[in-house]
Parts: structure tokens; C-alpha cells; sequence
């Protein structure tokens, strides 16, 4: 994601959420790690981490918990070097119990394009597997077919 890099168009912002989108739907922690710079702040929820050793171990549990993750994201708005996105994302724990997840996050960029500081609002919804709206082959990048997060919820 590196090679889309401040300031932002329109065209390069949107470039930037779906190379984002794609890099987490392969739930590789070390592709997506790859997209923050070495000393990048998160804030995810409730926890605060700090680089991308803890970023990929963050991945890595969440992806051995978040079974069958799917997400889409969609750009909000952007400035020079900010980009805020909402974001819905599917998956089911070890149990079978479905959720989607529903969240906004704002990032801030290097002079290189990569990602120093995102922080993360989420709330999960149990859902039904029924109610699922994600169902493309994963992991993968979300077909270009698949309309993503519906204009109103």
C-alpha cells in the first residue's frame, strides 16, 4: 500500500481503503503489518498498540478467533495525509456464533504512504449465519461485483 502516499486525491484515497480492504481480507498479519510504519500507534477498541511486531501479533490472535473474516470498508472522507473509513466486517467465533462488526476508523499517514497512526471504533452484532451479507470465497479480495457497505444500514 506504500506506493499510494500523501497528499491525497479523491482516486488515490479510494486506491488506498481498497488496497487496505484487500491486504486485510488475505488475513496475512505480515502482508497487512507491512502497511504501518515501524513505529505505528494503534488504538483498536480498547487496546493501545505500538509497532508492527505487536500490530502482526495482534492480527495473528484476532485472525485465530475471527474465523471466516470477511470485510469491506468504504471511504468516509480525506485531507493531505488523513483518511477516515467506515467499515463492516463478518466472521464467527469457535462456537459457530456469527457477527458482523460494525466500525470507523481514522488514519494518518507517512511522508512514504505508510499508515503511523489508526485508531478504531467497533461494535459487534450477533447476527444469524441466515443474515450474513458477505459470502464471497475468502480468504481474498472482495469481487468487484460485490457492492460492499449499502449506502444506508
Amino acid at each position: 500500500m506504500s506506493n499510494l502516499s500523501p497528499p491525497f486525491t479523491e482516486e488515490t484515497a479510494l486506491a488506498k481503503v481498497r488496497a487496505a480492504e484487500d491486504a486485510w481480507n488475505s488475513r496475512d498479519p505480515q502482508r497487512v503489518a507491512l502497511a504501518y510504519s515501524e513505529n505505528s500507534e494503534w488504538r483498536n477498541r480498547g487496546q493501545f498498540l505500538q509497532g508492527r511486531d505487536a500490530i502482526r501479533e495482534f492480527l495473528t490472535t484476532k485472525w485465530n478467533h475471527e474465523l471466516d473474516y470477511r470485510l469491506t470498508k468504504s471511504l468516509w472522507s480525506f485531507t493531505e495525509n488523513r483518511i477516515a473509513v467506515r467499515f463492516q466486517y463478518e466472521y464467527h467465533n469457535e462456537a459457530g456464533q456469527w457477527f458482523r462488526a460494525y466500525g470507523n476508523e481514522l488514519w494518518e499517514f507517512d511522508d512514504n504512504g505508510l499508515m503511523r497512526r489508526r485508531e478504531a471504533s467497533i461494535n459487534d452484532r450477533p447476527i444469524q449465519e441466515s443474515e450474513r451479507k458477505f459470502d464471497w470465497p475468502a480468504p481474498g479480495p472482495r469481487p468487484a461485483e460485490e457492492p460492499g457497505i449499502p449506502a444506508i444500514q
